[in-house]
């Protein structure tokens, strides 16, 4: 993504030639140092230097090295990833290390088995419940591999390599469930990619909105799977929305795929919804609770928040009124009298499924 003037002749070098170092690190997304240690240690260097020590990197050697790539990120070490790349390349095995975010896992997360909810309804508030496939752990990743898929995942982004970033993605909600994986994992990432985009003049966008993509993806997926597998008949779904004018969906995304996992039915509305959609939704629905997601301060509704909660809806002698929860930083720390106002997705999901109980006939 470098835009000099030295970036611009190197992408016009003939492809015969070979391309240079400092090119193919910005093409995979790492350091050239990275690249001369991988040559120096492992032994994946260019298979034919010009002009004595220069490095000129062939298709070939590329594709070996990106393959290095797509191991390292997933959490192959790189000794391991460095020894089945170069077997592979020598035709002695097909097979490399799946790793965490490798194939294998990918496949096996393509028809998730149904799992218990994420968040049982009697757990304490501020207490990190176990996490869905994980049992007995505490629901958060220790800082070294929260930190390891991080940078794993953003370099696959930064390479524009869109199966790597789908296989990350979904190895880590199979690994960590969707809560972990959203708060330690994916929402990081995000907001790593939003800052660079934001101090780089607007270089980088396509690595966000790549990422953006394929988190969205994998979120839908992950609601889709839970759905099929917690049919619910004539139950009152949990209404999720954005309030008017707000645009960022993929927060709620990750709280309508957790509620899913959990057996909880959403409907789930997304972004920039008019008052009188809302409304409307509201009364036609009635839903167990509501979930308004707000961003920035600047679109944050209160006015909105709190007639949704005073309005009753059902058969006279039996009207009823929706629990409305404030998501989403817009809102601010507090909350009024009323309202409900959760301090993450993990205690969101913990809410609502409480809700979701306490609903039920």
């Amino acid at each position: 993504m470098d835009t000099t003037d030295r970036g611009s002749a190197e992408t016009t070098e003939p492809a015969d030639m070979g391309v240079t170092t400092g090119f193919l690190a910005r093409t995979l997304g790492v350091s050239p140092t990275t690249l001369r240690s991988w040559d120096r240690r492992y032994g994946l260097g260019p298979a034919v230097r010009a002009d004595g020590r220069q490095r000129r990197w062939s298709p070939q050697d590329v594709a070996m090295l990106r393959e290095m790539c797509r191991l390292t990120a997933t959490g192959v070490p790189p000794a391991e990833a460095a020894r089945a790349v170069l077997e592979r390349t020598r035709g002695r095995s097909a097979d490399a290390p799946a790793g965490r975010g490798g194939t294998a896992a990918t496949h096996a997360l393509d028809t998730p088995e149904p799992r218990a909810p994420s968040v049982p309804p009697g757990s304490a508030p501020g207490r990190s419940p176990a996490v869905s496939g994980t049992p007995g752990t505490s629901g958060t990743l220790p800082p070294g591999v929260a930190r390891q898929e991080c940078r794993g995942l953003a370099q696959a982004a930064v390479r524009l390599d869109a199966p790597a970033v789908r296989e990350q993605l979904m190895a880590s909600v199979r690994a960590h469930g969707l809560v972990a994986a959203w708060e330690e994992v994916m929402a990081p990432t995000l907001r790593a990619a939003g800052r660079k985009w934001e101090s780089s003049g607007d270089r980088y966008v396509e690595v966000e909105h790549l990422l953006s993509w394929h988190v969205s993806t994998v979120l839908r997926h992950v609601y889709v799977s839970s759905v099929a597998a917690h049919r619910r008949q004539e139950a009152s779904p949990v209404l999720l929305t954005c309030v008017p004018d707000e645009q960022h969906t993929l927060p709620l995304e990750a709280l309508n795929a957790a509620l899913a996992e959990a057996g909880v039915p959403t409907l789930m509305l997304g972004g920039a919804v008019p008052v009188e959609a809302v409304d409307s939704a509201v009364r036609r629905v009635g839903p167990a609770a509501v979930a308004l997601w707000t961003q920035s301060r600047s679109t944050a509704n209160l006015p909105l928040a709190q007639h949704i909660a005073a309005a009753r809806w059902g058969i006279r002698g039996a009207r009823r009124q929706s629990p409305v929860l404030l998501c989403g930083p817009g809102w601010g720390r507090g909350a009024p009298d009323g309202l409900l106002r959760p301090t993450g997705l993990r205690d969101a999901v913990r809410m609502l499924v409480s809700l979701d109980a306490s609903s039920r006939p």
